[in-house]
């Protein structure tokens, strides 16, 4: 080919890319932080048992309930709460709320179940069906209830990771980097729902420690956790509780008082490199091909111990996904710790006491 004919083709196919980016990329890309560095691999994680194999789609986060004697729940993509019996590992498809969007679940005082439907808001569910508790605030839809936790006097904290993207595009909230997360609270007493902290980062695990003097909530895309003071001088103000080496997503306090939280692995060179620039970002979002092919390229599973000072305690992995990949949910209960995932039909379980014999 001539190189004047090849000038001509390669500068066609440069305009043909530029006008298809321009009229069909769904995101307004912003630069992205920079990934933290990631510590050595363990591969602790490979050594876990599967619960619920084959039953389960996608269960996101994971609660155990130790008034029930280590009865375990889940929610999974065919819109069912799933309970795991303690007594002899059955699974039993307990309440139905449908929809595809189940997401953080938690206990509530009264016996009944909080859930996160990240398309409908804030749920309770019970014997006697599904109430809806939140469903915007401000006067602006929830468009991602995501993850929520109950206070002692009833409150409830929850995040809406997205005013941009709902749960069926989260990829595309993690590319653009825009930041529009919230963690809301919602009163029992009032039914009102108001907005504590917001420009967060894919606004994902909401957690308490056990004097409830803050809260904390994670922030997938800027690789960290923000408490925000509940009580003393520092009341309403937001700082950094921890800096980690990935995404958290759901964070659960164990027996001990320390942090349990989920580190989603959405690293990789193609993911490092697409980050890098919001031209690359806006390329890839162009195309629903490049959009599935690039989240396919991120593999691995991580959790993280957190003291209540959010000092990190331990790292357990599995560096390449062999056993358990994407993993958004650790919950601890006597002695083991039990892992959700969106990418597996399976919940994790894992006893702390091989953990802590292989650190020796």
């Amino acid at each position: 080919m001539a190189p004047a004919l090849l000038a001509a083709v390669v500068l066609a196919a440069a305009a043909s890319l530029a006008a298809h980016v321009a009229l069909n990329c769904p995101v307004k890309p912003l630069p992205s932080p920079p990934p933290p560095p990631t510590p050595p691999p363990n591969n602790l994680l490979q050594r876990l048992e599967r619960l619920g194999e084959g039953a389960l789609d996608a269960p996101e986060d994971v609660y155990v309930d130790a008034a029930a004697g280590g009865a375990l729940y889940t929610a999974t993509r065919d819109g069912w709460l799933q309970r795991m019996h303690p007594n002899n590992g059955s699974w039993e498809r307990w309440r139905f709320v449908g929809g595809t969007g189940l997401l953080g679940i938690t206990p509530s005082a009264d016996g009944t179940m909080l859930v996160c439907d990240a398309d409908k808001g804030l749920l309770r569910v019970g014997e006697e069906g599904v109430t809806h508790l939140a469903s915007e605030v401000d006067g602006s839809t929830i468009r991602f209830a995501d993850a929520a936790i109950e206070g002692s006097d009833g409150t409830v904290y929850f995040s809406d990771a997205s005013t941009r993207f709902g749960f069926d595009r989260w990829y595309h909230d993690f590319i653009e980097s825009s930041a529009t997360g919230r963690l809301l609270r919602y009163d029992p007493r009032s039914g009102k729902t108001s907005v504590v902290l917001d420009g967060l980062g894919f606004a994902n695990g909401v957690a308490l420690p056990r004097d409830e003097a803050f809260v904390v909530v994670c922030e997938s895309s800027r690789f960290r956790c923000m408490k925000v003071w509940l009580k003393g001088e520092k009341a309403g103000k937001a700082e950094t509780f921890v800096d980690l080496p990935g995404c958290p997503d759901n964070i659960r306090l164990g027996s001990d008082g320390h942090f349990w939280i989920a580190l989603i692995q959405l690293r990789s060179p193609w993911l490092d490199f697409i980050t890098r620039w919001t031209f690359t970002k806006r390329v890839v979002a162009s195309f629903t091909g490049l959009i599935e092919w690039s989240k396919g390229t991120a593999k691995g599973a991580m959790v993280a111990q957190v003291t209540e000072d959010g000092n990190i305690v331990r790292i357990l992995d599995d560096s390449e996904g062999k056993v358990i990949n994407f993993v958004t949910s650790v919950t601890e209960f006597n002695g083991d710790i039990f892992l959700g995932s969106l990418a597996t039909n399976f919940v994790g379980k894992l006893s702390l006491a091989q953990v802590i014999q292989q650190e020796q």
